[in-house]
């Protein structure tokens, strides 16, 4: 029903107000309390349907996976390959160290341990609904998920060079099955069709949730404090940065735009993102804006990891994005709506057989 249709009989006529006053401030009064109780009973639900409206303008539906593309030979190679310890240098790491079940697919340990001992620079972000960007890691230099992948094995998964990471793959028999799964005419290499075959897995990793539920229509999918934290999210800025399908993840942004970061976080050392790169002013403290699916779920937070809470966190990105100093409602409400983001982990993110 449209607020014309809601009060109409209240004296709505064309563009303006004709409320039935009357000759005596009695009937005056009557007019106005008619149109007060009509505010009071019809409001909420028509705030309910411009705010649904307003949500689905900013973001979008994450899609369940295709059940038969779960099934398909190339994905389930792909698992294999993203569980594989094996296949890392000294056989104690895989792709899956980094991205646990438990933890949002993502490290709940503040840098992650390498093959050969050393930890990352940053904190490992989650792999769950990781297709739908443009660009991974903190600071987008890696334009796919095939070349994130491929990228791991002479990375995080030990090896000096690609000759030594397809050595493995051929000892362990994957060159055979990568080729079946491609074909003989793919003349890419083992290391491509690695970072293929991950990333066909990793796109079958998406997790709807209840937002998605309330996206396509299903308002009672949102309760009354998770919309209250939907409005103040969009109020106050944060869809400014923190939209699309993904609530994130598609931009660089300066981290601290009212104030340093790492006073507000607690952090331990000054990263200045981006810059260590291009050496370009504007870059310093740039970094790729992180989605908020299953953000609940991913502690810790920011790109080291520096804060464990995610009331905090949120508090931090208020305050020295926003220069927004939430109350303790306010920062309830919000974390609650963020609650809402956090979808049931995929049931083949786990080794083949482990469902």
């Amino acid at each position: 029903m449209s607020l014309r249709q809601s009060i109409g009989f209240a004296g709505f006529q064309g563009d303006s107000w004709s409320v039935p006053i009357g000759r005596s401030s009695r009937n005056g009064s009557i007019g106005i309390a008619v149109v007060m109780l009509v505010f009071l009973f019809a409001g909420p639900n028509l705030r309910a349907d411009d705010l649904l409206d307003r949500a689905q303008s900013h973001f979008g539906i994450v899609p369940a996976p295709d059940a038969t593309l779960v099934s398909s030979a190339k994905v389930e190679l792909g698992r294999a390959l993203f569980w594989d310890t094996q296949i890392s240098m000294g056989g104690q790491v895989s792709c899956g160290s980094c991205h646990l079940p438990e933890s949002g697919g993502a490290d709940p340990r503040r840098f992650s341990k390498r093959a050969k001992g050393d930890l990352t620079k940053r904190n490992s972000q989650t792999v769950f609904n990781a297709a739908y960007q443009d660009e991974l890691r903190w600071l987008a230099d890696r334009p796919s998920l095939q070349v994130q992948a491929s990228g791991s094995l002479t990375g995080s998964l030990g090896h000096d060079d690609e000759e030594s990471a397809e050595a493995r793959l051929v000892e362990l028999g994957y060159a055979t099955q990568l080729k079946n799964v491609f074909g003989d005419g793919d003349d890419a290499s083992l290391t491509d069709q690695f970072g293929r075959a991950v990333a066909a897995y990793e796109k079958t990793l998406t997790t709807p949730a209840d937002f998605d539920r309330y996206l396509s229509g299903d308002e009672n999918a949102l309760k009354t404090t998770p919309r209250k934290g939907l409005t103040l999210f969009m109020d106050i800025g944060c869809v400014d940065c923190h939209s699309g399908l993904l609530l994130g993840g598609r931009q660089m942004a300066v981290f601290g735009v009212f104030g340093d970061y790492w006073t507000a976080t607690g952090s331990t050392k000054v990263d200045e993102g981006l810059y260590a790169k291009t050496k370009q002013p504007e870059d310093r403290y740039r970094f790729r804006v992180p989605m908020l699916r299953n953000i609940t779920a991913t502690a810790p937070y920011f790109h080291d990891g520096s804060v464990d809470d995610l009331s905090q966190a949120v508090r931090v990105m208020a305050k020295v994005q926003l220069d927004r100093t939430l109350t303790n409602s306010e920062c309830d409400a919000i974390v609650q709506f963020l609650n809402s983001l956090t979808g049931e982990v995929p049931r083949n993110f786990s080794p083949p057989g482990g469902e």
